[in-house]
């Protein structure tokens, strides 16, 4: 007998063939339907997250993580203004990526289409269950998602809405469903439903990327942590620099995109540390900094604490940054492929020289030239909201959207060849 799981994805693999031959205008009216409905139960999602967060702050969860678990009326608002940009996008599915004509006449076209099938395993985060229920309905794919037990109301509730929305569309309500949170064994059995389920995406913090990764048989892409650096050149202009860091550390602190070190040329330390050290101080920020920080903080009279290792490594998710000073550009990438998670690096310059060289040799998946690591974003991108941020090398690198939760087919068109 299947279990409720294997159950669930037959039922998606059924909604998968459906969406195949749905036109853009019932997929994009469905999403319009389904923002709609999110916005029309603002009330009833907030109460189901406020039960949540309740559960959560009793267990003595951390600041950051509520912050991730919280929504409010603007950002429902927010998710369900995702889904309507998502559906004025165009749609990638039977999109002619190249073709060509072979000297025997046949015709060739490589097309995208659907996965079919995705798995989506995130922590938190409930606009993560929105977001990546709109892009997967868009590109032709149907959703299983597995949130973690501390969202459980509220996915449960987002989901609900969503599915009793679809009712009132051609798209099959079974597109999206949900997957039980109440313990591992749902996860582990989604990452061997190999067969039924096409892609799994992990959206979370390190160990449960790595558990994915290493436990997996279905085909997996992962999303990355995010240490986030900001090298200052010697050749910034300071006047960017520190209105960059202050937004790349301090709007939102607990996302994946926030800056988590700042690495300053030697050149312009004595000249620029105690100015970043009091704005930094003067957003609440704590610097764990290497001794030219903390020599230049007691110079103001602010406590800079001395970094260790872990601090090198670490995706706060709070209002903490890691700083130091590096003899030259190099010594700044060394530092980033040592420490870093291939996910957004900064580089303030005004030379184009050493933007150019910054962006050769660091192996990341987004870098900024003079503008916050807070860009890396699917919504910013133009992507309408983003399934998650990829940093593996293959398929799919940076913020996903459409484009990316598709694969391609070849066409072969003839007129009686043989070979």
């Amino acid at each position: 007998m299947a279990s409720t799981l294997i159950e669930q994805a037959i039922r998606a693999r059924n909604a998968a063939r459906a969406l195949a031959l749905a036109s853009r205008a019932e997929k994009d009216a469905a999403l319009d339907v389904m923002a709609d409905a999110l916005v029309a139960d603002i009330a009833s999602i907030l109460t189901a997250n406020e039960h949540d967060l309740k559960l959560a702050a009793q267990s003595g969860t951390s600041t950051a993580y509520l912050d991730r678990l919280k929504l409010t009326a603007e950002r429902i608002e927010g998710m369900a203004n995702g889904l309507r940009q998502v559906a004025s996008l165009v749609d990638p599915v039977g999109d002619v990526i190249r073709s060509s004509t072979m000297a025997n006449g046949l015709e060739l076209r490589q097309v995208r289409v659907p996965f079919g099938v995705i798995g989506m395993i995130y922590e938190a985060r409930p606009n993560v269950t929105v977001d990546a229920a709109g892009i997967c309905l868009k590109s032709g794919n149907a959703v299983l998602l597995r949130g973690s037990n501390s969202a459980s109301n509220s996915n449960q509730k987002l989901v609900d809405v969503m599915r009793s929305a679809l009712e009132r569309t051609s798209v099959p309500r079974d597109a999206i469903q949900l997957l039980s949170a109440e313990d591992r064994s749902t996860v582990k059995e989604l990452l061997t439903a190999r067969g039924y389920v096409d892609l799994v995406i992990p959206r979370g913090g390190a160990d449960l990327i790595k558990t994915v990764i290493e436990e997996s048989r279905v085909p997996v892409i992962e999303t990355g942590v995010g240490n986030c650096h900001i090298y200052i050149d010697e050749n910034a202009d300071l006047n960017k620099a520190t209105p960059i860091i202050i937004n790349a550390k301090v709007q939102r602190p607990s996302v994946c995109n926030a800056a988590e070190t700042i690495l300053i040329h030697r050149a312009i330390a004595t000249q620029y540390l105690p100015s970043i050290i009091k704005a930094l101080h003067d957003q609440g920020v704590t610097i764990h900094g290497d001794q030219n920080f903390v020599a230049s903080g007691e110079q103001v009279n602010i406590k800079v604490l001395p970094a260790t290792e872990e601090d090198w490594r670490a995706e706060y998710g709070s209002l903490d940054i890691a700083a130091r000073v590096v003899d030259s550009l190099d010594d700044a990438v060394t530092h980033i492929r040592t420490y870093g998670t291939s996910h957004t690096e900064a580089i303030i310059t005004e030379s184009t020289e050493a933007a150019n060289r910054f962006i050769a040799t660091c192996d990341s998946a987004a870098i900024m030239v003079n503008a916050s690591t807070r860009f890396t974003d699917g919504e910013e991108f133009g992507f309408g909201a983003e399934i998650g941020i990829s940093t593996q090398k293959l398929h799919a690198r940076g913020p996903m959207g459409l484009a990316e939760m598709t694969s391609t087919t070849w066409i072969v068109t003839g007129n009686g060849q043989i070979r």
